[in-house]
Protein backbone atom coordinates (compact mmCIF):
# COMPACT_ATOMS: atom_id res chain seq x y z
CA UNK A 1 0.00 0.00 0.00
CA UNK A 2 2.73 2.48 0.95
CA UNK A 3 4.62 1.99 -2.30
CA UNK A 4 1.54 2.24 -4.50
CA UNK A 5 0.45 5.47 -2.78
CA UNK A 6 4.01 6.80 -3.04
CA UNK A 7 4.00 6.20 -6.79
CA UNK A 8 0.61 7.87 -7.18
CA UNK A 9 1.91 10.99 -5.40
CA UNK A 10 5.17 11.00 -7.35
CA UNK A 11 3.08 10.97 -10.52
CA UNK A 12 1.11 14.03 -9.42
CA UNK A 13 -1.79 12.35 -7.63
CA UNK A 14 -3.03 12.68 -4.06
CA UNK A 15 -4.31 10.48 -1.26
CA UNK A 16 -7.66 10.42 0.51
CA UNK A 17 -8.26 10.76 4.22
CA UNK A 18 -9.21 7.07 4.44
CA UNK A 19 -5.93 6.12 2.80
CA UNK A 20 -4.04 8.41 5.17
CA UNK A 21 -5.77 6.77 8.14
CA UNK A 22 -4.63 3.38 6.83
CA UNK A 23 -1.05 4.63 6.64
CA UNK A 24 -1.31 5.95 10.22
CA UNK A 25 -1.82 2.36 11.40
CA UNK A 26 1.59 1.28 10.10
CA UNK A 27 3.83 -0.18 12.83
CA UNK A 28 7.14 -1.99 13.23
CA UNK A 29 9.43 -2.45 10.26
CA UNK A 30 6.81 -0.99 7.89
CA UNK A 31 7.40 2.39 9.48
CA UNK A 32 10.84 2.52 7.90
CA UNK A 33 9.24 1.79 4.51
CA UNK A 34 6.97 4.78 5.22
CA UNK A 35 9.92 7.01 6.08
CA UNK A 36 11.76 5.95 2.91
CA UNK A 37 8.68 6.66 0.78
CA UNK A 38 8.20 10.07 2.40
CA UNK A 39 11.87 10.88 1.81
CA UNK A 40 11.49 10.04 -1.87
CA UNK A 41 8.43 12.32 -2.12
CA UNK A 42 10.38 15.08 -0.35
CA UNK A 43 13.25 14.75 -2.79
CA UNK A 44 10.93 14.78 -5.83
CA UNK A 45 9.02 17.91 -4.86
CA UNK A 46 11.40 19.78 -2.54
CA UNK A 47 14.76 18.72 -4.02
CA UNK A 48 17.77 18.80 -1.68
CA UNK A 49 17.06 22.23 -0.19
CA UNK A 50 16.31 22.88 3.51
CA UNK A 51 14.52 26.06 4.54
CA UNK A 52 15.63 27.43 7.94
CA UNK A 53 13.89 29.99 10.10
CA UNK A 54 14.65 31.51 13.51
CA UNK A 55 12.43 33.47 15.90
CA UNK A 56 12.58 36.13 18.55
CA UNK A 57 10.18 36.16 21.51
CA UNK A 58 9.47 39.87 21.16
CA UNK A 59 6.68 40.11 23.74
CA UNK A 60 6.24 37.49 26.44
CA UNK A 61 3.59 36.43 28.94
CA UNK A 62 0.40 38.08 30.22
CA UNK A 63 -1.63 36.40 27.49
CA UNK A 64 -5.40 36.41 28.16
CA UNK A 65 -5.98 33.29 26.05
CA UNK A 66 -6.43 29.86 27.67
CA UNK A 67 -4.54 27.56 25.26
CA UNK A 68 -3.88 24.43 27.30
CA UNK A 69 -0.38 23.73 25.97
CA UNK A 70 1.08 27.23 26.32
CA UNK A 71 3.40 28.39 29.09
CA UNK A 72 2.28 32.01 28.50
CA UNK A 73 -1.46 31.29 28.80
CA UNK A 74 -3.64 33.03 31.39
CA UNK A 75 -4.34 29.55 32.83
CA UNK A 76 -0.66 28.65 33.23
CA UNK A 77 1.54 29.19 36.28
CA UNK A 78 4.97 28.48 34.88
CA UNK A 79 7.16 31.42 35.79
CA UNK A 80 7.65 32.17 32.08
CA UNK A 81 9.24 35.54 31.41
CA UNK A 82 6.87 38.51 31.27
CA UNK A 83 7.82 41.65 29.35
CA UNK A 84 6.30 44.12 26.86
CA UNK A 85 7.36 44.52 23.25
CA UNK A 86 11.14 44.69 23.19
CA UNK A 87 13.17 47.43 21.51
CA UNK A 88 13.82 47.27 17.79
CA UNK A 89 17.58 47.26 18.39
CA UNK A 90 17.41 43.97 20.31
CA UNK A 91 15.26 42.34 17.62
CA UNK A 92 17.70 43.41 14.90
CA UNK A 93 20.67 42.18 16.95
CA UNK A 94 19.09 38.71 17.11
CA UNK A 95 18.19 38.87 13.43
CA UNK A 96 21.79 39.69 12.54
CA UNK A 97 22.94 36.66 14.54
CA UNK A 98 20.58 34.44 12.56
CA UNK A 99 21.72 36.01 9.27
CA UNK A 100 25.38 35.48 10.14
CA UNK A 101 24.67 31.81 10.83
CA UNK A 102 23.07 31.38 7.40
CA UNK A 103 19.39 31.34 8.33
CA UNK A 104 16.93 32.47 5.61
CA UNK A 105 13.84 33.63 7.56
CA UNK A 106 13.38 35.51 10.81
CA UNK A 107 10.08 35.68 12.67
CA UNK A 108 8.88 38.24 15.23
CA UNK A 109 6.61 36.49 17.75
CA UNK A 110 4.41 38.20 20.34
CA UNK A 111 2.16 36.83 23.05
CA UNK A 112 -1.48 37.82 23.43
CA UNK A 113 -4.69 37.69 21.42
CA UNK A 114 -3.37 40.38 19.05
CA UNK A 115 -0.98 43.32 19.08
CA UNK A 116 -2.14 46.92 19.52
CA UNK A 117 -1.91 49.71 16.94
CA UNK A 118 1.23 51.30 18.41
CA UNK A 119 2.91 47.89 18.57
CA UNK A 120 1.92 47.29 14.94
CA UNK A 121 3.76 50.45 13.90
CA UNK A 122 6.86 49.48 15.91
CA UNK A 123 6.88 45.99 14.44
CA UNK A 124 6.54 47.39 10.91
CA UNK A 125 9.80 49.30 11.51
CA UNK A 126 11.44 46.08 12.71
CA UNK A 127 10.23 44.28 9.59
CA UNK A 128 11.78 46.94 7.36
CA UNK A 129 15.16 46.54 9.04
CA UNK A 130 15.01 42.74 8.96
CA UNK A 131 14.34 42.92 5.24
CA UNK A 132 17.19 45.41 4.86
CA UNK A 133 19.77 43.03 6.38
CA UNK A 134 18.85 40.33 3.89
CA UNK A 135 16.40 38.10 5.76
CA UNK A 136 12.83 37.23 4.84
CA UNK A 137 10.69 38.75 7.63
CA UNK A 138 7.89 36.69 9.17
CA UNK A 139 5.57 37.51 12.05
CA UNK A 140 3.28 35.79 14.58
CA UNK A 141 1.13 38.52 16.08
CA UNK A 142 -2.26 36.97 16.78
CA UNK A 143 -5.70 37.59 15.33
CA UNK A 144 -4.97 40.48 12.96
CA UNK A 145 -7.31 41.80 10.28
CA UNK A 146 -6.68 42.49 6.59
CA UNK A 147 -5.84 46.19 7.13
CA UNK A 148 -3.21 45.34 9.75
CA UNK A 149 -1.73 42.60 7.59
CA UNK A 150 -1.71 44.77 4.46
CA UNK A 151 0.13 47.46 6.42
CA UNK A 152 2.79 44.93 7.42
CA UNK A 153 3.01 43.62 3.84
CA UNK A 154 3.54 47.17 2.58
CA UNK A 155 6.42 47.50 5.06
CA UNK A 156 8.17 44.36 3.85
CA UNK A 157 6.57 41.42 5.69
CA UNK A 158 6.94 38.28 3.58
CA UNK A 159 5.08 35.63 5.59
CA UNK A 160 2.47 35.47 8.34
CA UNK A 161 2.50 32.58 10.76
CA UNK A 162 -0.81 31.61 12.32
CA UNK A 163 -1.37 27.99 13.37
CA UNK A 164 -4.68 26.18 13.19
CA UNK A 165 -3.15 24.19 16.11
CA UNK A 166 -5.34 21.07 15.68
CA UNK A 167 -8.53 19.85 14.03
CA UNK A 168 -11.76 21.85 14.10
CA UNK A 169 -13.33 19.08 16.20
CA UNK A 170 -10.62 19.04 18.87
CA UNK A 171 -9.94 22.78 18.98
CA UNK A 172 -12.46 23.60 21.79
CA UNK A 173 -10.74 20.99 23.98
CA UNK A 174 -7.54 23.03 24.01
CA UNK A 175 -8.81 26.61 23.69
CA UNK A 176 -12.10 28.36 24.51
CA UNK A 177 -11.15 32.06 24.46
CA UNK A 178 -11.04 32.15 20.67
CA UNK A 179 -12.37 29.82 18.00
CA UNK A 180 -11.19 27.75 15.08
CA UNK A 181 -13.20 30.12 12.88
CA UNK A 182 -11.20 33.06 14.27
CA UNK A 183 -8.08 31.23 13.09
CA UNK A 184 -9.50 30.68 9.60
CA UNK A 185 -10.51 34.35 9.30
CA UNK A 186 -6.97 35.48 10.16
CA UNK A 187 -5.38 33.11 7.64
CA UNK A 188 -7.78 34.21 4.90
CA UNK A 189 -7.07 37.88 5.75
CA UNK A 190 -3.32 37.24 5.44
CA UNK A 191 -3.82 35.52 2.08
CA UNK A 192 -5.99 38.41 0.86
CA UNK A 193 -3.21 40.81 1.90
CA UNK A 194 -0.83 38.89 -0.38
CA UNK A 195 1.28 37.29 2.33
CA UNK A 196 2.85 33.85 2.28
CA UNK A 197 1.21 31.67 4.94
CA UNK A 198 2.77 29.42 7.59
CA UNK A 199 0.14 27.34 9.42
CA UNK A 200 0.27 24.01 11.20
CA UNK A 201 -0.15 22.91 14.77
CA UNK A 202 0.95 21.13 17.89
CA UNK A 203 0.92 17.36 18.45
CA UNK A 204 0.75 15.32 21.62
CA UNK A 205 -1.99 17.40 23.27
CA UNK A 206 -4.52 14.56 23.42
CA UNK A 207 -5.61 14.59 19.78
CA UNK A 208 -6.31 11.43 17.74
CA UNK A 209 -4.80 10.43 14.42
CA UNK A 210 -8.04 11.54 12.81
CA UNK A 211 -7.54 15.01 14.31
CA UNK A 212 -3.99 15.11 12.97
CA UNK A 213 -5.12 14.19 9.49
CA UNK A 214 -8.10 16.55 9.55
CA UNK A 215 -5.69 19.41 10.21
CA UNK A 216 -3.41 18.25 7.38
CA UNK A 217 -6.29 18.25 4.91
CA UNK A 218 -7.47 21.62 6.25
CA UNK A 219 -4.12 23.28 5.56
CA UNK A 220 -4.08 21.56 2.16
CA UNK A 221 -7.45 23.14 1.38
CA UNK A 222 -6.16 26.52 2.59
CA UNK A 223 -3.15 26.10 0.27
CA UNK A 224 -0.67 27.41 2.83
CA UNK A 225 3.03 27.62 1.96
CA UNK A 226 4.67 26.22 5.09
CA UNK A 227 3.34 23.72 7.64
CA UNK A 228 5.02 23.81 11.06
CA UNK A 229 4.94 20.63 13.13
CA UNK A 230 5.32 21.31 16.85
CA UNK A 231 5.48 18.63 19.53
CA UNK A 232 4.13 19.31 22.99
CA UNK A 233 6.78 19.92 25.63
CA UNK A 234 4.84 19.31 28.86
CA UNK A 235 5.74 22.28 31.05
CA UNK A 236 4.92 22.15 34.75
CA UNK A 237 2.25 24.72 35.51
CA UNK A 238 0.41 24.39 32.19
CA UNK A 239 -2.86 22.50 31.85
CA UNK A 240 -0.98 19.76 29.95
CA UNK A 241 2.04 19.71 32.22
CA UNK A 242 1.49 16.04 33.15
CA UNK A 243 1.22 14.73 29.59
CA UNK A 244 3.76 12.18 28.38
CA UNK A 245 6.00 13.08 25.45
CA UNK A 246 5.15 11.52 22.12
CA UNK A 247 7.38 8.60 21.19
CA UNK A 248 10.06 9.51 18.63
CA UNK A 249 8.74 7.09 16.01
CA UNK A 250 5.20 8.43 16.33
CA UNK A 251 6.57 11.95 15.96
CA UNK A 252 8.42 10.93 12.79
CA UNK A 253 5.32 9.19 11.46
CA UNK A 254 3.44 12.50 11.72
CA UNK A 255 6.08 14.13 9.50
CA UNK A 256 5.75 11.34 6.93
CA UNK A 257 1.95 11.48 6.82
CA UNK A 258 2.08 15.22 6.30
CA UNK A 259 4.55 14.74 3.44
CA UNK A 260 2.18 12.26 1.79
CA UNK A 261 -0.76 14.67 2.12
CA UNK A 262 1.22 17.84 1.33
CA UNK A 263 3.92 16.71 -1.10
CA UNK A 264 4.80 20.16 -2.45
CA UNK A 265 4.67 22.18 0.78
CA UNK A 266 7.36 23.08 3.28
CA UNK A 267 7.05 20.63 6.18
CA UNK A 268 8.80 22.49 8.98
CA UNK A 269 9.74 20.74 12.24
CA UNK A 270 9.62 23.29 15.04
CA UNK A 271 8.96 23.30 18.80
CA UNK A 272 9.76 20.19 20.82
CA UNK A 273 12.00 18.70 18.14
CA UNK A 274 14.93 17.84 20.38
CA UNK A 275 12.86 17.07 23.48
CA UNK A 276 10.67 14.54 21.65
CA UNK A 277 12.99 13.17 18.96
CA UNK A 278 16.26 13.14 20.89
CA UNK A 279 18.73 11.00 18.93
CA UNK A 280 16.03 10.41 16.30
CA UNK A 281 16.35 14.09 15.33
CA UNK A 282 18.82 12.97 12.68
CA UNK A 283 15.92 11.23 10.87
CA UNK A 284 13.71 14.29 10.26
CA UNK A 285 14.72 14.59 6.60
CA UNK A 286 14.48 10.84 6.05
CA UNK A 287 10.90 11.05 7.39
CA UNK A 288 10.01 13.75 4.84
CA UNK A 289 10.72 17.15 6.45
CA UNK A 290 12.42 19.82 4.39
CA UNK A 291 12.37 22.78 6.80
CA UNK A 292 13.39 23.50 10.38
CA UNK A 293 12.99 26.09 13.09
CA UNK A 294 16.54 26.48 14.38
CA UNK A 295 17.81 28.16 17.54
CA UNK A 296 15.69 28.49 20.68
CA UNK A 297 11.89 28.44 20.87
CA UNK A 298 9.70 30.90 22.77
CA UNK A 299 10.09 29.67 26.36
CA UNK A 300 12.11 26.46 25.89
CA UNK A 301 15.51 25.48 24.54
CA UNK A 302 15.95 24.51 20.89
CA UNK A 303 19.07 23.54 18.97
CA UNK A 304 22.08 25.58 17.96
CA UNK A 305 22.49 26.91 14.45
CA UNK A 306 25.83 25.12 14.16
CA UNK A 307 24.39 21.69 15.05
CA UNK A 308 21.55 22.05 12.56
CA UNK A 309 23.82 23.16 9.73
CA UNK A 310 26.08 20.19 10.47
CA UNK A 311 23.09 17.83 10.27
CA UNK A 312 22.05 19.32 6.93
CA UNK A 313 25.56 18.93 5.51
CA UNK A 314 25.83 15.35 6.79
CA UNK A 315 22.67 14.48 4.84
CA UNK A 316 24.16 15.95 1.68
CA UNK A 317 21.50 18.65 1.66
CA UNK A 318 21.84 22.40 1.30
CA UNK A 319 20.15 25.42 2.77
CA UNK A 320 17.82 27.23 0.39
Amino acid sequence: MINSLRERILNGGSITKDEALKISEVQGAEMFDLFAAASKIRHKFRSDSVDLCAIVNAKSGLCPEDCSYCAQSSKSKTGAAVYPLIKKELVIEKAKGAKAAGVKRFCIVTSGRRIGKNELIEIALMVKDIRHIGLLPCATLGLLNKDDLSFLKDNGLERYHHNLETSERFFPEMCRTHTYYDKLKTIEAAKTAGLSICSGGVFGIGETWEDRLDMAFAVRDLDVNSVPINYLIPVEGTLLGNKDLLSPLEALKIISLYRFILPQKEIRVCGGRMQVLGEFNSMVFMAGADSLLTGNYLTTTGRSYEDDFRLIRDYGLRTG
